[in-house]
């Protein structure tokens, strides 16, 4: 293959890994009946006309393996990250001691499990979608280099190839990290 090719498979696994290492955030969040503190992650406080993460107006830690504590470091925001945990929508009570919210972590039933499990997989398909939408980029550039006569047609082939691998390898990854999400999730 020719060095002067100007095509950047580096970029699209970068690009691919982006999409996983998003997923995984998303899979932090979710709860499996244990108390994380990644699990408040997603969850934004309205901090001086502004949505900001809750690590960013808290300490959070994870005292005991069913409660998460959060030590608010302004006393006027306490009433604000208490609103944003119980309105998140993971079903969390905040009790309030001064600056500091303990948050228990109830067990889950079976239903609740199922529920999660279920966004769990929604969350997988969003990375493999965000996944191929990459692989069609490369493949339209490929397309686009063979027409403007950068790129044989068998270089093209052979990249398109090492794409189509690039993309196996991620969905892989992607369900793997499904499964071993959704066992998490379903342990009793």
């Amino acid at each position: 293959m020719s060095d002067d090719i100007d095509f950047d498979e580096a970029d699209l696994k970068r690009r691919m890994d982006g999409a996983i290492e998003a997923l995984r955030k998303e899979f932090g969040g979710l709860r499996t009946g244990r108390a994380s503190a990644g699990l408040l992650d997603p969850i934004k406080v309205e901090a001086y006309g502004t949505p900001t993460p809750i690590n960013q107006v808290a300490t959070v830690s994870v005292p005991e393996p069913r409660m998460i504590s959060v030590q608010v470091w302004d006393r006027t925001m306490v009433a604000a990250v208490d609103k944003a945990i119980r309105n998140s929508g993971i079903g969390l009570n905040p009790v309030m001691e001064g600056q500091l919210l303990r948050i228990p972590i109830p067990p889950l039933n079976e239903e609740r499990r199922a529920e999660i499990a279920k966004l769990a997989g929604t969350y997988a398909e969003h990375a493999r979608v965000a996944v191929r939408n990459v692989r069609r980029d490369g493949m339209d550039a490929l397309k686009k280099m063979e027409k403007d006569g950068v790129l044989s047609e068998d270089e093209h082939k052979s990249f398109a190839e090492d794409v189509q691998k690039l993309t196996d390898d991620a969905i892989k990854r992607i369900d793997e990290s499904l499964k071993t999400k959704q066992e998490e999730i379903m342990q009793v």
